[in-house]
């Protein structure tokens, strides 16, 4: 259980050490010591043992980790046990792209719905879904009441449909539209920006270069 705030750099760390996780449960691992976590995520032993302090500990002298466990409480800490449902706007290249290619049941959150204010594109399938008009989606969101937008609009158009969203409902928006959008109260913001990881790329390139 948590006592305290968790510093977001530590949050942050917790999607890699599930997704570590799962490929040992994958390779069928069921016990790691901290050391061995260590050397495989390349984060210090201490700093394991001090990231997972925060939500209980979890490991045990002599033992180490239950990877199956440690495994679940993570899951349940990140909540994706919880069934979020999720929805797309902007049914675009990037739109289409996150539809296909992201395992959202997988991960613990639920496609319902995928929606554009191009009329040539409503209609059409996208995954499993039929992509729904812009101007419907009021109503879709009052009778579904979905958590979380995914943003893949132009960024001319993404602080308008962010305001909209929330003031709908929304609760949380992952921001691809290349524009920040600022932190509200009681709404859950995150920016992505695809190109910055490209630039570090490109920085540690040039670095080698010296």
């Amino acid at each position: 259980m948590k006592e305290r705030k968790v510093p977001d750099v530590v949050a942050r760390r917790l999607p890699r050490y599930y997704r570590y996780l799962d490929d040992l449960l994958k390779k069928q691992i069921y016990r790691i010591s901290s050391s061995e976590l260590s050397r495989k995520m390349g984060v210090t032993a201490s700093q394991i043992r001090q990231d997972f302090n925060f939500f209980g500990g979890f490991g045990q002298q002599g033992y180490g980790y239950n990877v199956e466990m440690l495994h679940k409480e993570i899951g349940a800490i990140l909540g994706l046990y919880s069934g979020r449902k999720t929805i797309i706007v902007g049914a675009g290249y990037l739109g289409h792209a996150l539809a296909n290619h992201t395992n959202f049941k997988k991960r613990g959150f639920m496609l319902v719905g995928v929606f554009d204010n191009d009329k040539a594109k409503v209609g059409r399938k996208i995954s499993d879904l039929t992509i729904s008009d812009y101007d419907g989606i009021a109503d879709f969101i009052s009778e579904n009441q979905p958590d979380i937008a995914i943003l893949a609009v132009p960024r001319t158009a993404v602080k308008s449909v962010a305001e909209n969203l929330i003031s709908l409902g929304i609760k949380a928006i992952w921001n691809f539209s290349y524009t920040e959008l600022d932190e509200q109260e009681n709404v859950v913001i995150e920016n992505v920006h695809l190109s910055d990881s490209l630039m570090m790329l490109s920085y540690k390139l040039n670095a080698l270069d010296d």
